[in-house]
């Protein structure tokens, strides 16, 4: 579903000076994001990487249209983020920790209702639902309604959900969380497919074998601040480290204080 605003050649997203600022009863004003930059391309897996609470899920909820940045902007597939959230939500697929199911809906009726509200023509969805029936394995229960699915059933429809219409830019907000390693290994295969059709994926992880398999780029994150961003050679060579996990470790430590004392 390559759309006009959005060429191969050109940035799936694009985001500058991203800011998202929160008050808290408590601590008061809480700096979630702070100035991040961020650029995705089309036929790119990109995986964003950082501590909890380093501003990962924040960030990818404002690429998506979903919050309101507090400072910068972000254009999604040739669309500004800030200017029509709408827009965004129709060219990409979303999908989160907070990502709802309506309960009383089957796996199938949940696909058909987010296609119809995608425009997608009744024979074209009833075979895409069919083709993500397959693709996910929701054969078993496709047919049953979402309240008594089990947390990696309903994982898999809400990723289905997501894809239904097919969309240019995925975001992926820890999106093998709750599955099965069948499930888990399924999913890999579907993000790689992705990136074999031209389309861009940004998805977060805490799974670090799955960042080391998938990404073409990866920009690590530590208190709302892009601490580095590369292949994985390219952060290999920045920090002298081997694996990814120590990788990640050396950037955050170098942006943590220092906790020596001054002379």
């Amino acid at each position: 579903m390559q759309s006009p605003e959005s060429p191969t050649a050109s940035l799936a997203i694009e985001a500058q000076g991203l800011i998202k600022t929160f008050h808290d009863p408590e601590r008061g004003e809480v700096r979630a994001v702070r100035g991040l930059d961020l650029e995705c391309r089309y036929g790119e897996i990109f995986g964003l990487l950082g501590p909890n609470g380093a501003g990962k899920t924040t960030t990818l909820r404002m690429l998506a249209g979903i919050l309101v940045p507090s400072g910068g902007h972000a254009h999604i597939a040739g669309i500004d983020a800030t200017a029509d959230p709408m827009g965004v939500r129709q060219r990409i697929g979303f999908l989160s920790g907070s990502t709802g199911l309506y309960p009383r809906l089957t796996a199938r009726e949940t696909l058909r209702y987010f296609g119809e509200l995608h425009g997608i023509p009744k024979p074209a969805l009833e075979a895409r639902i069919e083709e993500l029936v397959e693709t996910f394995q929701l054969q078993e229960f496709a047919d049953g309604r979402c309240e008594g699915l089990s947390t990696g059933q309903r994982q898999r429809v809400s990723i289905a959900r997501a894809v239904v219409h097919d969309p240019d830019v995925l975001i992926l907000d820890e999106p093998t969380t709750g599955l099965d390693i069948m499930a888990a290994s399924d999913m890999i295969d579907f993000i790689e497919a992705r990136r074999s059709a031209g389309r861009c994926v940004l998805f977060s992880t805490h799974i670090l074998s799955e960042a080391e398999r998938l990404c073409d780029r990866i920009g690590v994150v530590h208190h709302g601040r892009t601490l580095a961003v590369g292949t994985l050679a390219e952060l290999r060579a920045e920090t002298g480290a081997e694996w990814l996990g120590d990788v990640f470790k050396v950037l955050v430590r170098r942006a943590e204080p220092d906790p020596t004392p001054a002379a």
